[in-house]
């Protein structure tokens, strides 16, 4: 199968129609913005779903987690079978499931429900994302790819924030019965629009490349190896990470003992199966391309102390100072502006100047987080207006803009689009595993200094973060210096 792009559109050689690049990317965006929502903003509702329908601590903290959890899980081995059976009908698989599962979550009339209705969301959003990035990866080159994962950066900087203060309006608009129920829902009418207007918008290769085999003769399509033992290896080395990180346990030495000797089976398996022949979930040389290496090291190590920032913020300001929910939201509204605006105005400058974008982000990153721990001081001491935090905040916002769509562009400039979707489900279970394990250490580090002050508290963890992103920055810098500033080379056809 041999694909041209030109003027936004997509030839398929032997294919009479023609796709439209802005109508693939538009389907696969807002999508993208309902998976990250689904992670943000369910802690808008929890106190009238508690109402509503009763639950546990232990309820509550699997209504947080499961979603993430499934989420994580599933993306590598969504990757593969993405790259292996056609993304474009994998995708709509995932969005199908995910959709249902919304649905579901909407008419749960138990906390049971609801939880499993939750793994259900994270289970198809798992399957979907992957085959994003692919098709990113795929049907996008050189400044095209750029440009589309600077708008990629764009949404999940600004969905982040969208999400808790769109639930909030629901719920306030609704009322709280009906409200938590409708912020579920109202993704299910979207999922189904977007699995028909893909039904008519993506090129479906796999389709294309059989009725070529056959056109050409071929005896018959290469047999599919999806290596399910590598599959169930590297699932369950995600869970024994993630899940005492997510449901607040802490860490487990037991746990982690197994997950490093399954990480390691899972590498001598992978080797194995490749040197007998057979098509690995995961082909260990793409970690041979540094730029995808690096760029996967950088994000992942300062996805363990950015995604904190917002949430240690709103216990600070609503547990601390009394501020209201609505407030709260409202402050990081130009959070979430200025790193969306950001990401999309810097991705496209990622082929040429990225790596030193990248540091530059990284070094407002620091300054911000280090300012807002200063200013969170100054509030509590002097009785100062918490609006005062929008200042430091919206620096962060700005460095984590620069990071974004650069650091995505960096990371796959080398990785054959045939291998799209599991790179891009490799550096996204990175920097989700990152993230669990971020929140639950730096949360554990505010609860444990609070008797000293809600000040103190915020000072002490966002000193963690600090050193987290410091190291994300020397990372940056050591990728620079090896690599050069932009793309080190052309972009994997």
């Amino acid at each position: 199968m041999t694909l041209t792009t030109e003027n936004n559109l997509i030839r398929v050689e032997g294919q009479p129609r023609v796709f439209n690049r802005i109508k693939v990317l538009t389907v696969l965006m807002v999508p993208l913005a309902m998976a990250v929502m689904a992670i943000s903003s369910i802690s808008v509702a929890l106190p009238t779903i508690e109402a509503s329908i009763g639950a546990s601590n232990a309820s509550v903290q699997w209504m947080l987690s499961g979603y993430a959890l499934a989420f994580g899980m599933v993306l590598v081995a969504a990757g593969r079978i993405g790259d292996a059976l056609g993304r474009g009908s994998v995708w709509i698989t995932g969005m199908t499931i995910f959709s249902l599962g919304s649905l579901a979550c909407g008419l749960a009339a138990s906390p049971q429900l609801l939880n499993l209705a939750r793994l259900v969301q994270g289970f198809g959003a798992g399957i979907y994302n992957p085959q994003t990035i692919g098709m990113i990866q795929q049907y996008f080159k050189g400044q095209a790819r750029a440009k589309a994962f600077s708008v990629f950066g764009l949404v999940i900087s600004a969905s982040v924030t969208a999400g808790p203060l769109l639930t909030g309006l629901i719920i306030r608009a609704a009322g709280p019965d009906i409200g938590w129920r409708a912020s579920f829902i109202w993704t299910f009418p979207l999922g189904i629009i977007g699995v028909a207007l893909a039904t008519r918008w993506f090129p479906f290769e796999t389709e294309r490349r059989r009725a070529s085999d056959r056109r050409a003769g071929a005896a018959r399509a290469q047999r599919l190896d999806l290596d399910p033992v590598a599959v169930v290896l590297l699932m369950a080395a995600v869970l024994c990470v993630m899940l005492p990180f997510i449901l607040k346990t802490g860490p487990s030495f037991g746990l982690l003992v197994l997950a490093i000797a399954l990480l390691l089976l899972w590498v001598r398996w992978e080797r194995a199966y490749k040197a007998r022949g057979r098509q690995p979930m995961v082909d260990l040389a793409i970690f041979r391309h540094r730029s995808f290496t690096h760029g996967t090291a950088i994000s992942g190590t300062q996805f363990l102390g950015s995604t904190s920032v917002l949430i240690l913020a709103a216990l600070f300001l609503q547990n601390g100072m009394g501020a209201s929910a609505l407030a709260t939201g409202m402050l990081g509204f130009p959070y979430a502006v200025i790193t969306a605006v950001t990401s999309l105005l810097t991705g496209r400058m990622a082929l040429a100047r990225g790596r030193n974008i990248v540091i530059a982000g990284l070094s407002c990153m620091t300054i911000g987080v280090i300012g807002a721990a200063v200013t969170a001081h100054i509030i509590e001491a002097a009785h100062a207006r918490f609006w005062w935090l929008v200042l430091p905040l919206t620096l962060i916002g700005f460095g984590s803009g620069c990071m974004t769509g650069c650091n995505q562009t960096l990371s796959m400039s080398e990785i054959p689009s045939t291998e799209g979707g599991v790179a891009g489900g490799v550096k996204s279970t990175t920097e989700r595993m990152a993230t669990a394990i971020g929140n639950a250490v730096t949360t554990a580090i505010f609860y444990s200094m609070l008797s000293t002050g809600w000040d103190t508290a915020l000072a002490g963890s966002y000193a963690a973060i600090t050193v987290f992103i410091a190291t994300s920055t020397a990372l940056a810098v050591f990728d620079r210096v090896t690599l050069g500033k932009g793309a080190c080379s052309a972009p994997a056809a």
